[in-house]
């Protein structure tokens, strides 16, 4: 029985069939399984903006395969364009709103299936979210990679030359003029940003799981093999309904385990153990953080991509995409089905790998150790995350002193009047998911921190969040978080921080005693935003190391 019976069958049901003809459904289309189109089309966000394309290739895929398409629309948050204000207190929460309107409108309208059109940051984690919570059928279809952009015949991406040349701007290494010209041609069009920031890593993730087709990950934004996939995965959906080849028979345990190994292998984004947590939450799967940890010690880096790397999305396509980063990686993989209808190991052993630099063998890796580590200590009782491939070696064992900031925008005002020195190690707490609220990116700090030529001379810790696009001893999800009480709260200016990545540990060299004293002093600041979604999201959303998922 198909779902969307429930508007469609029984005398009881006139005046919603009367309703459904008046969208344009004809008799015979009521037959058939009705496939929700959750479009994140937005003029908003360049990552978005050439969907309405993708949302036609989708809809005749659909009908081809025998069934009636709706295309209902899904908001989002460009974490580029929010970043460094009141905007990025909005990004992450977005994420539980996206999950949320997805499982209302597919619950509502009794849709059989579902193609969730995504790309960008929280979206894409969202839609995957309400995807493992409905447990209907359900495809990923992302917008795919943006071009790398050009200058003098350089290639260029949004973070190295924007972000971070803000910093290089402010040391007097560019001028106004040469600023100018990156900012006008850093974003060529449309597309997720050029590396392995956030969004693209989720994509990746979205194909290493098993809920989007094989090459859909890395197909660019402006290719017409991006219209390709978007038909495809439309056509099989119809069939997946049919079989009722839901995320829950997809998405078990050694399915994230698959994801977490190739999020590793190619060195992506911090933010998806937030991600891949709360996923993993929603289908009923714990992903304790030392899961993490435990598969990037035995997975070898070997891609070498943005922003720590030197090559672009669109070099791991051309080289031949997850695919051929799920064949070298077979020996580590597990071998479970996807929505392609093809196992793991059919599809890695029909890849093939163009690159040997890009996609490099296991024995002959970048680093022996995969993308995230996992710290513990006195600091960071339940964990703390860190991108350690983005890590230069000599500062992966950091001492400093102390300068403690209660907002990013205090710490930015810092950096930007050039107060941080050699040898500092930059606290922004009160940034957490409660605190913040929200977990805010501090990619501005970091990347000025970047362009100023500070990467390997200071550290940052938080219990914010980071953007994929940070490099640099920068250790995020301090948990718990300072609104909690967290030890990062007890910090003062000019205590001794250690950070030993290698060893896993963030000390703040204190005794225990001191530390028992300053925490029983500390008092809870009164929230930054009281009223509103933001309030809300404050007094329900957990801590980073659980995924700041929100508990009602």
């Amino acid at each position: 029985m198909l779902r969307s019976e429930r508007v469609k069958k029984g005398l009881e049901k006139v005046g919603s069939r009367a309703l459904i003809y008046a969208t344009g459904v004809s008799r015979s289309e009521l037959e058939k399984p009705f496939i929700g189109i959750a479009s994140s089309f937005t003029d908003l966000i360049p990552g978005h903006t050439h969907m309405r394309m993708l949302e036609r290739s989708i809809e005749h895929g659909v009908y081809a395969g025998g069934g009636a398409a709706f295309v209902f629309g899904i908001p989002g948050i460009c974490d580029g364009i929010a970043m460094g204000h009141l905007g990025m207190h909005c990004s992450l929460p977005s994420r539980e709103l996206i999950a949320d309107m997805v499982e209302m409108i597919a619950t509502a309208h009794a849709l059989d299936g579902l193609i969730l059109l995504t790309n960008c940051d929280k979206i894409t984690p969202g839609m995957m979210m309400a995807a493992c919570r409905l447990d209907i059928p359900s495809i990923v279809v992302t917008g795919g990679p943006m071009l790398s952009g050009r200058s003098k015949m350089k290639r260029l991406s949004l973070v190295k030359d924007t972000f971070e040349a803000v910093g290089r701007y402010r040391a007097g290494e560019i001028t106004r003029d040469e600023l100018e010209e990156l900012e006008c041609n850093a974003c060529p069009g449309p597309g997720a940003c050029q590396g392995l920031y956030t969004a693209n890593t989720m994509s990746c993730i979205s194909e290493a799981i098993g809920l989007a087709m094989p090459g859909g990950a890395t197909a660019l934004a402006v290719s017409a093999k991006r219209e390709r996939i978007a038909y495809e995965s439309g056509e099989r959906i119809v069939e997946l309904v049919k079989k009722n080849m839901t995320p829950g028979r997809i998405l078990s345990q050694k399915a994230f385990e698959n994801a977490i190994r190739v999020d590793m292998a190619l060195g992506g984004s911090t933010n998806t153990v937030l991600h891949l947590t709360a996923i993993a939450n929603e289908a009923g799967i714990k992903l304790p953080l030392n899961l993490f940890d435990k598969i990037s010690r035995d997975t070898p880096h070997i891609s070498d991509i943005l922003p720590s790397g030197k090559y672009f999305m669109e070099d791991l396509e051309f080289a031949g995409g997850i695919p051929a980063v799920l064949k070298r990686l077979k020996p580590k993989l597990h071998n479970l089905p996807t929505v392609s209808g093809r196992t793991i190991y059919e599809i890695a052993s029909s890849a093939r790998i163009d690159d040997e630099e890009i996609i490099r063998p296991l024995n002959r890796p970048y680093h022996k150790e995969g993308g995230i580590a996992v710290l513990r200590g006195n600091l960071c009782p339940d964990g703390a995350v860190v991108k350690q491939t983005a890590v230069q070696e000599k500062t992966k064992r950091f001492t400093g002193k102390a300068k403690v900031f209660n907002s990013e925008e205090e710490a930015m005002k810092a950096i930007m009047a050039k107060k941080i020195k050699a040898g500092d190690c930059i606290v922004i707490r009160y940034e957490g998911p409660k605190g913040g609220p929200g977990m805010r990116e501090m990619l501005s700090p970091t990347a000025a921190i970047v362009g100023m030529g500070l990467a390997d001379k200071v550290a940052l810790i938080t219990d914010g969040r980071f953007s994929g696009g940070t490099q640099g001893p920068c250790i995020g999800h301090i948990s718990p978080e300072a609104a909690e009480g967290g030890p990062i709260a007890a910090i003062k200016n000019g205590d001794i921080i250690e950070i030993d990545i290698i060893k896993r540990r963030l000390e703040l060299k204190i005794s225990r005693t001191e530390m028992d004293r300053r925490l029983r002093a500390w008092r809870a600041p009164k929230p930054k935003i009281a009223t509103g979604y933001l309030a809300r999201y404050a007094r329900l959303v957990t801590s980073a190391n659980t995924g700041a998922i929100m508990k009602g």
